[in-house]
């Protein structure tokens, strides 16, 4: 298959899932508020792309969602060129994605975070995954959470959910605290097997990621908080805040190659605490 062909079917795929992701969002919201929206261009004076990023803030669900898509192209700095697969022969880069960050009013539903990207340098491949981080365990959303998933992955392959388990167990993990982000999910990287079977798998951790949010968040939203549960989600959104600023390879990645800051800081949440 052509390569710009795969181009414009990741590309178009991903702000088909921002359209729909948000679509579901305004409609947890009850349609009573709206996105803030803002398309932005990598560089100004030349065409490398760009993108949307869509906020929400203050709703009666979600404390702060955002919904982020980019398309963009360029060449790599040459102090990042060694740390990305095939940029030490060729510097030029294209490269698209989607991310979504969730912080929830009700302190009992947790945070949840998803992303896919389709990169191409001299190599093309995946990556991606999602996580959740309560701030109060709950035993049996965690089981069915992990449930979801595994049978997600075993439609594609055996072997996929024991990996991007483990993977993401590895990556979402905070060493200077000793601590795990959150309960984990999937996460993988340089995925480049067959492009039609990657992207199947692809569209298919979009599809689930939505099931998830739809179900975890309904199931909950009505269930009573007191102060004192909303103060521990506060901290957890500090530890959240420290990984995403000191670890997460997207926040790098976003910073390095010129991406927009205020769609790359969008993960962060909008109030958190630390004792």
């Amino acid at each position: 298959m052509n390569l710009e062909i795969k181009k414009d079917l990741a590309s178009n795929w991903f702000k088909i899932l921002q359209d729909s992701f948000c679509y579901d969002i305004l409609k947890l919201e009850k349609n009573k508020i709206k996105f803030q929206s803002k398309t932005w261009k990598r560089n100004i004076s030349r065409d490398e792309g760009g993108g949307e990023y869509r906020i929400l803030k203050g709703g009666k669900v979600f404390d702060k969602v955002g919904v982020n898509f980019s398309k963009v192209y360029g060449k790599f700095p040459k102090e990042f060129q060694k740390n990305i697969p095939g940029a030490q022969k060729d510097p030029r880069f294209w490269a698209s994605g989607i991310s979504v960050v969730m912080h929830m009013k009700n302190p009992l539903i947790p945070a949840m975070h998803f992303n896919t990207r389709y990169i191409c340098t001299t190599h093309d491949w995946f990556g991606g995954g999602m996580d959740v981080t309560p701030s109060k365990i709950d035993k049996k959303e965690k089981k069915e959470f992990h449930k979801i998933l595994r049978n997600m992955c075993n439609r594609h392959n055996k072997n996929f959910y024991k990996r991007y388990k483990e993977w993401c167990d590895k990556y979402f993990y905070l060493p200077h605290r000793k601590e795990s982000r959150g309960i984990g999910g999937i996460f993988f990287d340089y995925k480049n097997n067959s492009f039609e079977k990657d992207f199947m798998f692809v569209r298919d951790v979009g599809i689930t990621f939505q099931f998830i949010f739809n179900k975890i968040i309904r199931k909950k939203l009505k269930k009573k908080w007191t102060k004192k549960d909303k103060e521990i989600q506060y901290f957890k959104r500090g530890r959240y805040t420290e990984f995403n600023l000191l670890y997460d390879r997207g926040t790098k990645f976003g910073l390095q190659t010129g991406g927009n800051i205020e769609g790359i800081l969008m993960s962060l949440p909008p109030l958190a605490k630390w004792k």
